[in-house]
């Protein structure tokens, strides 16, 4: 029996997260908050070429190894999933997409920094309840989770926490918005 890597999107994702995470506490080089967190209102500067990659990067960067953990525990189960339905390089595209997107938002609208996949996990629960669709139908799966998700991450906005909910949101959004538009394979 051999080890296969059959999911080059998802596993390549979570090596990069966990390494720069390591290196980032190893040897203290600052790289998550260099290159992996998006500014929040105010704090982008558009003459800082490296700030618009970060729209981007920031899902690779963590807190710490219970964020990572956290996230990747969730995107190590259902990207596989999703990236034998749409393909490698369709789930990359959808990725990049959560992020820039989430990226935005905040810079455009939230005080606070923002790193993290947490909003790429959401798009991928979401996106994961169209895998048995049918030509007319919305699955009730999707609808369920749609209104547990909405319920929960409404009841956590309330909280003082650290955790961007928002984010959780808008990469559900994106899920959905996938979902309904991105065929399969």
């Amino acid at each position: 029996m051999k080890i296969r890597y059959n999911a080059p999107v998802t596993l390549t994702f979570a090596l990069i997260s966990a390494t720069v995470l390591l290196l980032d506490q190893l040897f203290g080089l600052h790289l998550i908050s260099t290159f992996f967190i998006v500014p929040g209102k105010g704090g982008f500067d558009p003459s800082f070429a490296p700030g618009y990659l970060r729209l981007v990067t920031h899902i690779i960067g963590h807190v710490g190894w219970q964020h990572l953990l956290g996230n990747f525990s969730l995107i190590l189960l259902i990207g596989p999933i999703l990236e034998e339905k749409y393909g490698s390089s369709s789930l990359l595209v959808m990725i990049l997409l959560t992020a820039l997107i989430t990226g935005l938002l905040n810079v455009l609208f939230f005080p606070t920094a923002l790193l993290g996949a947490s909003g790429v996990a959401f798009m991928m629960i979401l996106l994961v309840s169209f895998t048995n669709i049918r030509s007319g139908d919305v699955p009730l799966t999707f609808i369920l989770i749609l209104l547990f998700y909405l319920a929960r991450e409404v009841m956590n906005s309330l909280q003082t926490n650290q955790i961007s909910e928002f984010a959780h949101i808008v990469g559900g959004f994106c899920g959905s918005l996938f979902g309904f538009l991105k065929p399969r394979r």
